[in-house]
């Protein structure tokens, strides 16, 4: 579960750190992610947001998220054959992905952060970091 204080103090930092000013639209769409547990499309998140921000668009909320990623306050989960989804979640964990729902639900595991590189790997390759990303279906579905 994320701290959100910790969270938005790293959002405040790393905002400033890339010269981007904290708004309120920044603000509550960071807000709207750390009280997520679904992992949410832009879409999603936008929905959240209008209900704060009734004024505030698509493009505004898309973009933000998008910027996040690039500072490195969100990270973007792949999901398999849908839209973008964005995780607040910034220590290191991996996913079951419900091949039914698309639920997407965060586990830790320390052998899998512990995974040896192949050596096939080109030289001079650098791994930023390591993902593992379980498919099959949910409890929810399976009934």
């Amino acid at each position: 579960m994320i701290n959100k204080l910790k969270a938005l103090n790293t959002l405040y930092q790393s905002c400033h750190q890339h010269g981007m000013r904290i708004t309120p639209q920044r603000t509550t769409v960071y807000a709207a992610l750390t009280e997520a547990d679904d992992h949410p499309t832009a879409e999603a998140v936008y929905k959240r947001v209008r209900k704060k921000m009734p004024n505030i668009s698509y493009d505004t909320v898309n973009r933000t998220l998008l910027s996040f990623v690039e500072i490195g306050v969100l990270k973007m989960v792949q999901s398999r054959g849908s839209a973008k989804r964005f995780d607040p979640e910034l220590e290191q964990h991996h996913h079951f992905q419900c091949l039914k729902c698309n639920r997407i639900i965060d586990f830790k595991y320390e052998n899998y952060n512990q995974l040896k590189l192949p050596p096939h790997l080109p030289k001079g390759t650098r791994v930023l970091d390591k993902k593992v990303v379980l498919e099959g279906i949910c409890e929810n579905c399976r009934g």
